[in-house]
């Protein structure tokens, strides 16, 4: 079924997901990130509520009974499991409504994408929406394999009280960086995060909003934007391989593997033969990510954290160097915290918005 052209007159009342999928570099770089979703979901909770009664797709009971799961776990929240740091505070508590808040926010977004009419939020306008966030990840995926160190103090990070933003799991969504510093092979290498806060974030990301930069750029459009899209498909190749994303290569294999048994003739000769050029050319590259030795060599210069002390405010990436010096201009700090629940608005939640709004 063919996605409908996007109208000339365009509606305000798409705005919120304008500002959210469009938007979303300046509100990584102001150090909202992942709590975007909390800041526009009060003015998409005041046009439902004006737009009275509301529609409820199908499957929502499943959200809202893991929102119930999640309001119980609060009754967990003072036990202390064996081997895990730290103790019940003021910091459990911030992470625990801020994930709520994130969890609700996000259920009113898909409300609201419900809600919208395909003359306000046209199909294909959404799904290129999407394909600019696409663009943004690769953007962030570059910018966390050439320059894996760079990072900066948000705005938001400066005006919050430190026992707000020192809360580990704020101080991952609040503090912008690049890239993570992790010894997925035995050896550190960096991992591109940006414009997330974490790299399998980054992975997720990309491998689901491909597929609506595909169908945006490739399957609606013209030849030049066709030209554009193979460019930068090819760019986003580069953080795909130096990520180390195991996930995500097994999802984008899949991908691949369902075009072929679905397309047939020069199609599926031209996905075949692109596959093995792409193969080759890599096998022949001088710099391989997993390369232990040479000019590839990534040291990490700090060990694990001990698991009696929590992370410091500031990310291990960023602490002052007391320990070894780096010994190539790719090593640096290692970033090791324990793990940590994602908290971005993913974008498997993005694609089942897309799908809720393409059903009205």
């Amino acid at each position: 079924m063919r996605l409908p052209d996007a109208p000339t007159t365009r509606s305000r009342a798409a705005w919120p997901i304008a500002a959210l999928l469009v938007g979303y570099p300046v509100w990584w770089a102001l150090g909202f990130g992942g709590l975007a979703v909390i800041v526009l979901a009060f003015p998409m909770a005041y046009v439902l509520w004006r737009r009275r009664p509301i529609r409820v797709p199908r499957g929502l009971g499943l959200w809202a009974l893991l929102l119930a799961g999640y309001v119980v776990s609060a009754l967990m929240l003072t036990e202390m499991p064996p081997d895990t740091y730290g103790e019940f505070g003021a910091g459990r508590i911030i992470g625990y409504v801020m994930r709520l808040a994130l969890y609700l926010s996000l259920m009113v977004m898909v409300l609201y994408l419900g809600n919208l009419t395909e003359r306000e939020l046209p199909q294909l306008r959404l799904v290129r929406m999407l394909g600019v966030l696409f663009l943004t990840t690769v953007a962030g995926g570059l910018l966390g394999v050439l320059f894996p160190s760079f990072a900066f103090t948000s705005p938001l990070e400066r005006v919050l009280p430190g026992w707000i933003g020192g809360n580990p799991f704020v101080q991952n969504l609040i503090h912008p960086t690049a890239a993570q510093i992790q010894k997925v092979l035995g050896h550190a290498s960096p991992r591109p995060e940006a414009p997330f806060e974490w790299a399998n974030a980054w992975g997720s990301n990309l491998s689901v909003l491909l597929v609506w930069f595909v169908v945006g750029w490739w399957v609606y459009g013209g030849p030049r934007r066709k030209a554009v899209a193979v460019l930068l498909i090819a760019a986003a190749a580069v953080p795909v391989v130096y990520s180390l994303n195991r996930g995500l290569w097994i999802g984008l294999g899949l991908a691949a593997l369902y075009l072929v048994v679905r397309v047939g003739g020069r199609t599926r000769l031209a996905i075949c033969a692109a596959g093995l050029v792409g193969a080759a050319v890599f096998a022949a590259s001088p710099w391989p990510p997993w390369s232990p030795s040479g000019s590839t060599t990534r040291t990490a210069t700090t060990s694990e954290p001990s698991p009696s002390r929590p992370p410091s405010r500031r990310r291990a990436a960023h602490r002052s160097s007391a320990t070894a010096t780096p010994a190539t201009p790719w090593a640096t700090t290692a970033r090791s915290p324990p793990a940590r629940p994602t908290g971005a608005p993913s974008a498997d939640t993005l694609r089942w918005a897309a799908t809720a709004s393409c059903g009205t």
